[in-house]
């Protein structure tokens, strides 16, 4: 099956994290048509998404100190946008010891469906591939549903809403407009598929 290749949908300095490249399903599972998805994490110019100290080992953290919370999200691809969530809370972020709490919690999100699992969220249609971008800032969506965008136009800003321990961007690529019932794709990058770990500038 041919990836589906996708922009970059930022721009700036963004960690990879679970990427398909290094596993499938990258997430550890094929539910919602994840097992092909990838998360791209904002960091500062040391590569950082924010700073750890003491206190953020032991103590949940506002979005708001990561380098990366409210950046600019662009549209991969260029197409019709087929659904568009806002009005979910930015929670806080979790890292250290508070994560093994937050991971305790995962089951009952994904009891609740794909809504309490992707956050705020614009899927975007073309060619009948279907773009989800998920974990968006509440009040930062800036498409609505029958909206046509360009590959490279704004959608969103990078938030901490939905199953997310940090703020992050979660990109997949799916058969069908409905996490629920449709099928992982492929996807690639201008660059290839990057890796765990790697660092690319959009």
């Amino acid at each position: 099956m041919p990836a589906v290749e996708l922009a970059y949908p930022f721009t700036g300095p963004w960690m990879v994290q679970n990427s398909p490249a290094d596993r499938v399903p990258s997430h550890g599972t094929r539910l919602f048509a994840t097992s092909y998805a990838i998360d791209f994490t904002p960091v500062d110019g040391s590569g950082r998404s924010a700073r750890i100290t003491l206190a953020s080992l032991f103590r949940a953290q506002p979005p708001e100190l990561f380098a990366g919370f409210g950046r600019a999200v662009t549209a991969p691809v260029s197409g019709v946008v087929r659904a568009a969530r806002d009005g979910e809370p930015d929670h806080a972020a979790f890292r250290g010891f508070p994560s093994i709490g937050y991971a305790a919690t995962q089951a009952r999100r994904v009891r609740e469906g794909w809504p309490a699992l992707a956050g705020n969220h614009v899927i975007i249609e073309f060619s009948g591939v279907f773009i989800a971008l998920c974990h968006l800032k509440r009040g930062s969506v800036c498409v609505e549903p029958g909206q046509r965008v360009g590959c490279g136009e704004p959608v969103g800003r990078c938030g901490n809403s939905g199953n997310s321990t940090e703020p992050h961007l979660h990109v997949q690529a799916m058969d069908l407009a409905d996490p629920g019932r449709a099928s992982a794709l492929p996807v690639s990058f201008p660059d290839g598929l990057p890796r765990n770990g790697s660092v690319v500038h959009g």
